[in-house]
C-alpha cells in the first residue's frame, strides 16, 4: 500500500509538474515575444536618436572648421594688407608679383586688389575695369567681410566668393585687397567628409537658398528652396525648411532623394558668415547600416585630381594625402584606444564587451592573430584569439600547454616584454610549435599593478615593425590588467556567492546559471547523477538540526570524494546533481554504489539516479530521467528500510541495498 500511494503520488506530482512546465512554457514565450516587441522598438528609436546626434555634431564640427578657416584667412589677408599699403603705387607690377607669390592661401585660391576707381589689379599684372560690377566705395563701406555668390571676373559662368580686407595708409582707405574663393573648389579646399565620405556637407546662403558647397551634386550650383518640392517623410514639412534656413533655425528633415531613391536625413544649422547655413546630410541606410566607402570615394578623388592636375600635381596630391591620412589615423587610433578602453572596464561583467574590446583593438593594428591568455589559480587558463576576417573565439587551454608554458615562464623572470622578428629566435623559443607561416611575436604581460603578479598575456602574430604600434599596445596593458583584476575580484566574489556554505558545493543559483553552459560545451558526452539524501527530516526531527547539517556535510564530502568533477551541486535542502563529461557508465555506476556503501557504514543513507547521454539537444530530459531513477531508487529504499529504532535504541540490520 505504501509503495502505491508514493507512486500515485509520484504521478500527480509528475502531471502537476509538466502541468507547470506548459504554463511556464506558454508564459516564457509570451514574454520573449512581447520582449522582442519592445526591444525592437526601443532599438529602432535609439538609432534614429543616435542618427540625429550624429547628424548634429557632424553639421557643428563643419561649422567650427569654416569658421576657423576664414578666421585664419581673415588675419592672413589683413598682413598682407600692411604689405600692400607700403607700395607707393597699387598698381604696379612688383605689387601683382607680391600677390602673384601666394597662391591657395587657406580657402582662397588667389589674391586681387580693387581699387578706388573701381579698377582691379590682378596676380598676373592685369588692370581690369570692373565698374558696374564691383564698387569700390560699397565694399570699403563695409570694411573687412565676406561676400555671398557672385561671378568670377573673367571666367563670366564661374561662381566665387571675395574675402574683403581694407588697404589703410595714413588713416584712410586707399584700395581693398581680397582673396578669390573659387566655389567649385571649395569642397576640394574644406576637405570634410561627414559620415566617413558617405554622406553629404552644404554651406547654404540662408537668404536666397543658394548652395555655396553642395558635395552631393559635385558641380551644380542648385538652390535649398527646391528640396521643398521634394517627398518628405511623414512629420516632416517641405516649406518648414524654408522658413527654418531664413530664421537662422537648427532643425532637421527627412526627404526622399532623387539620387539614392532612399530618405536623407538632413539637418541644418546657422554659421557666423553672412547669412550662411551648415547642412549634413545622409541616407538612411548609412545610418542604420555599418558599411565604408571612404576608400571608394578617397580613390575616385584621385582619380578626378590626376586628370585635372596631371602627373606632378598627382604626386603632390598624394604626399599631402599621406600626411593627412597619418595624422587622420593616428587620432582614429585614439579614439580606438578609447573605445577598447571603455569597453574593457566593464568587460568583467559582460563578456561580450571583452569581444568588442578585442575587435576594436584589431582594427587599428595589421596583424594576422591576436591571443589573449587570462591566467587564473586552477589548471586552466582562458583564451580568446582573433584571427583576421573572424570573430573572436573562447576556448580553455590547459596551463601545461607548451607555448603557454614557456610564455609564462618568460614572464615570470621579470621580463616586460617578448619582441621578435627573427624566425631562428622563434623556433629557439618554441621548438614544438609550427610557426612556419609566423614572421613576428609580439608578447606583453599583464600584471597586478600592485603586486606585480602575471595574470594574462597578449600575444600579435606577424605584427609590422612599427613604434607606434608597439607604443599603442603597451599603453593599453593598464586597461587590460584592471580588467583582469576586475574579473578577478568579481569571480572571487561570484565563487563565494556561488558555494553553498554548509556542503562547499556549488548552490542553486550556480546550478540554474550553469545549465546552458554545460549543454553548449558539454553535450556530445555527459552522465547526470541525481543524489537525494534520505531521512534528513526525521533526522533533524529526532536529533536536531545540527545532527542533520553534519550528515549533509559528510555526504557532500563523500560525493567529491568518490566523483571527481566540478560540476557537483546541492540544488535543494538534501538533494545533489552532479555532472561527469565524457564519463565511463559502468565506471560512473561502480562508484555511485561504492559511495551509496560508504554512507551506509556511516549510517546514511542516499538514493541515486543516474543517466548518460550523447549529442543531447536538451539537458532538461537528461536531469528529468535521471531525477526518475533516483525517485524509483528512493521508493524502493522506503519500502524495504526500517525506519523504526528498536526499543533498545539499538538499529536493526538493514535489508535495503542499493541498485543501479
Amino acid at each position: 500500500m505504501l509503495t502505491g500511494s508514493v507512486r500515485r503520488r509520484s504521478e500527480n506530482s509528475e502531471e502537476l509538474r509538466w502541468g507547470r512546465t506548459f504554463a511556464g512554457t506558454a508564459l516564457l514565450l509570451s514574454l520573449i515575444f512581447i520582449a522582442s516587441l519592445a526591444v525592437t522598438r526601443y532599438i529602432g528609436h535609439m538609432e534614429r536618436e543616435a542618427c540625429f546626434d550624429r547628424l548634429v555634431e557632424e553639421a557643428r564640427d563643419i561649422a567650427d572648421y569654416v569658421e576657423l578657416s576664414a578666421r585664419k584667412d581673415r588675419e592672413q589677408l589683413k598682413v598682407l594688407a600692411t604689405v600692400v599699403a607700403g607700395y607707393p603705387d597699387l598698381t604696379s607690377g612688383e605689387l601683382a608679383a607680391l600677390m602673384g607669390s601666394f597662391e591657395d592661401l587657406g580657402l582662397m585660391e588667389r589674391l586681387e586688389l580693387l581699387l578706388p576707381d573701381d579698377r582691379v589689379l590682378t596676380a598676373e599684372g592685369k588692370i581690369l575695369n570692373v565698374r558696374g560690377i564691383l564698387s569700390f566705395k560699397e565694399e570699403a563701406a563695409r570694411g573687412a567681410h565676406v561676400t555671398d555668390r557672385q561671378n568670377d571676373l573673367e571666367d563670366k559662368d564661374a561662381y566665387v566668393l571675395r574675402h574683403y580686407v581694407p588697404v589703410i595708409r595714413d588713416g584712410k582707405t586707399v584700395a581693398m585687397l581680397y582673396g578669390v574663393i573659387v566655389i567649385k573648389d571649395l569642397p576640394i579646399v574644406v576637405n570634410v567628409t561627414p559620415y566617413a565620405g558617405r554622406g553629404a556637407m552644404y554651406i547654404v546662403d540662408g537668404r536666397t537658398g543658394d548652395f555655396l558647397i553642395d558635395t552631393w551634386h559635385p558641380g551644380k550650383m542648385g538652390n535649398i528652396w527646391a528640396l521643398g518640392e521634394r517627398e518628405t517623410a511623414r512629420g516632416y514639412d517641405g516649406p518648414a525648411l524654408m522658413r527654418g534656413m531664413m530664421e537662422g533655425k537648427s532643425d532637421y528633415i527627412v526627404f526622399v532623394s532623387r539620387t539614392v531613391g532612399e530618405y536623407l536625413y538632413f539637418y541644418y544649422t546657422p554659421i557666423n558668415i553672412n547669412a550662411w547655413r551648415v547642412a549634413v546630410s545622409v541616407p538612411e541606410s548609412v545610418v542604420f547600416e555599418s558599411s565604408n566607402t571612404v576608400a571608394r570615394l578617397l580613390n575616385a578623388l584621385l582619380v578626378f585630381e590626376a586628370l585635372c592636375f596631371g602627373i606632378y600635381l598627382l604626386w603632390m596630391l598624394r604626399t599631402v594625402r599621406r600626411v593627412t591620412t597619418a595624422k587622420q589615423k593616428r587620432l582614429e587610433v585614439i579614439e580606438h584606444i578609447n573605445a577598447v578602453e571603455r569597453l574593457l572596464f566593464s568587460a568583467h561583467e559582460n563578456r561580450e564587451h571583452l569581444y568588442a574590446a578585442l575587435d576594436k583593438l584589431s582594427s587599428i593594428l595589421d596583424y594576422v592573430r591576436l591571443s589573449f591568455f587570462i591566467l587564473s589559480g586552477g589548471d586552466t587558463v582562458r583564451l580568446y584569439v582573433k584571427e583576421e576576417g573572424r570573430e573572436v573565439s573562447e576556448r580553455e587551454l590547459l596551463k601545461s600547454d607548451p607555448t603557454l608554458k614557456m610564455l609564462c615562464a618568460y614572464f615570470e623572470e621579470g621580463r616586460e616584454l617578448l619582441l621578435t622578428y627573427s624566425a631562428g629566435e622563434l623556433r629557439r623559443l618554441f621548438p614544438h610549435v609550427d610557426l612556419s607561416s609566423v614572421h613576428s611575436l609580439l608578447a606583453v604581460p599583464i600584471r597586478d599593478e600592485n603586486s606585480g603578479t602575471l595574470m594574462g598575456i597578449l600575444t600579435f602574430r606577424n605584427l609590422p615593425e612599427d613604434p607606434a604600434q608597439l607604443a599603442f599596445i603597451r599603453a593599453l596593458t593598464f586597461s587590460f590588467a584592471r580588467f583582469c583584476s576586475n574579473l578577478r575580484q568579481r569571480t572571487a566574489l561570484q565563487e563565494r556567492g556561488d558555494r553553498d556554505t554548509l556542503t562547499g558545493l556549488y548552490n542553486r543559483n550556480r546550478y540554474e546559471r550553469d545549465l546552458k553552459d554545460i549543454l553548449s560545451r558539454y553535450g556530445d558526452s555527459l552522465t547526470c547523477i541525481y543524489i537525494d539524501v534520505n531521512g534528513l527530516r526525521e533526522m533533524n526531527n529526532q536529533r536536531g538540526h545540527a545532527e542533520g547539517d553534519a550528515m549533509l556535510s559528510y555526504v557532500a564530502g563523500a560525493i567529491r570524494e568518490h566523483f571527481a568533477t566540478p560540476l557537483s551541486y546541492r540544488t535543494g535542502g538534501d538533494e545533489f546533481v552532479l555532472f561527469v563529461p565524457h564519463g565511463d557508465p559502468e565506471i560512473l555506476k561502480s562508484a555511485s554504489l561504492r559511495l551509496a556503501q560508504a554512507l551506509a557504514g556511516k549510517h546514511y543513507h542516499v538514493s541515486v539516479g543516474m543517466e548518460s547521454g550523447t549529442c543531447l539537444d536538451s539537458l532538461t530530459a537528461l536531469i528529468k530521467k535521471a531525477e526518475a531513477r533516483m525517485y524509483m531508487e528512493k521508493q524502493r529504499y522506503y519500502a524495504t528500510h526500517e525506519r523504526r529504532v528498536a526499543q533498545d535504541g539499538k538499529r536493526p540490520e538493514e535489508r535495503y541495498q542499493p541498485q543501479f
